[in-house]
């Protein structure tokens, strides 16, 4: 489990004229303990008007019950490092706890819910991100999970032993694009071209989420979450949720991506056909699809330029 936290600030969607140097902590495979530890840590040192950024990457802990009725602890979630918790509580391997009991070393969605009293932006790479969309909003304070798909398809395993697809389009979207169209060389001017897509679609999908905010208030249509509203003032999580549009669109097209469970989810859902369904988005991708002379890994739709 490789656990990242930054306390940052947003106050109202609008930008700090001077934007104050993030605390950040990371954590290679903590245990259970070490994790509640540094996330009360980041709680606790959390300044007025100031955000929580968790990005968690972790293999799942999948729960075995058949008819769960408790969204925050018996739907699994992700596995923490036993090595320490172990000796600390006499315990020498996971899943020793009676029947009926909880898995102990896991980070249950539950656990996050004392964290909402204050502005959470929230991001899951695991095999088991989905049970994390059910975090409800208790204090009414922003709330965001991004969540990355939790399948990936068979040619696209190898990936997963080095890394994470959903991380890679959320550090650098072009390189995600190249990897899931097998695109191994790109000369420097060829790159900076194809960039320059990236950058567009950026731009185009920043306009549409601002023109579903201005569409909600004038209109009552194009509804768009106000988490999303807010932590959009942020520039580093504005990134994070342009980056995330960008991962959505481009595996809702690309021919290889078919199921459900291998595209990311996010919680608020994101508008559809105001934004992640929206042709402008998908021309852009395509476009970029043709620069990079792998048309035919997407689905026919309108050619690029």
């Amino acid at each position: 489990m490789c656990f990242l936290l930054f306390t940052g600030y947003v106050e109202n969607g609008d930008r700090r004229a001077m934007r104050d140097n993030p605390h950040k902590y990371l954590l290679y495979k903590p245990s259970l303990s070490q994790l509640m530890v540094f996330l009360s840590s980041g709680f606790k040192e959390l300044p007025p008007g100031g955000a929580l950024l968790l990005y968690m990457s972790a293999d799942g802990c999948f729960s075995t019950t058949k008819h769960p009725q408790d969204y925050g602890y018996e739907l699994g979630g992700l596995a923490t490092s036993v090595k320490r918790d172990a000796v600390d509580s006499g315990l020498s391997v996971r899943g020793k706890s009676s029947a009926g009991y909880k898995e102990p070393h896991c980070l249950y969605p539950g656990d996050l819910y004392p964290y909402t009293r204050r502005p959470l932006f929230i991001i899951i790479d695991s095999d088991n991100s989905f049970v994390f969309q059910h975090i409800p909003r208790y204090f009414g304070q922003p709330l965001v999970i991004l969540m990355s798909p939790q399948d990936v398809p068979a040619n696209y395993q190898d990936l997963q032993h080095h890394g994470s697809l959903f991380t890679l389009f959320l550090h650098s979207p072009m390189t995600a694009m190249c990897y899931i169209c097998n695109v191994g060389d790109v000369p420097i001017h060829h790159w900076e071209r194809c960039q320059s897509y990236v950058d567009r679609f950026v731009t185009e999908a920043s306009r549409l989420v601002t023109r579903c905010r201005m569409d909600e208030i004038e209109q009552g249509i194009g509804y768009i979450d106000s988490s999303y509203v807010q932590f959009f003032g942020d520039d580093f999580l504005r990134t994070l949720i342009l980056r995330f549009v960008f991962c959505d669109v481009a595996l809702r097209l690309h021919r290889g991506f078919r199921g459900r469970h291998q595209r990311p989810r996010c919680e608020p859902p994101l508008p559809g056909p105001e934004l992640l369904e929206h042709p402008s988005l998908a021309h852009i991708v395509l476009q970029l699809a043709t620069a990079l002379d792998v048309r035919g890994h997407f689905v026919e739709g309108p050619e690029g330029d």
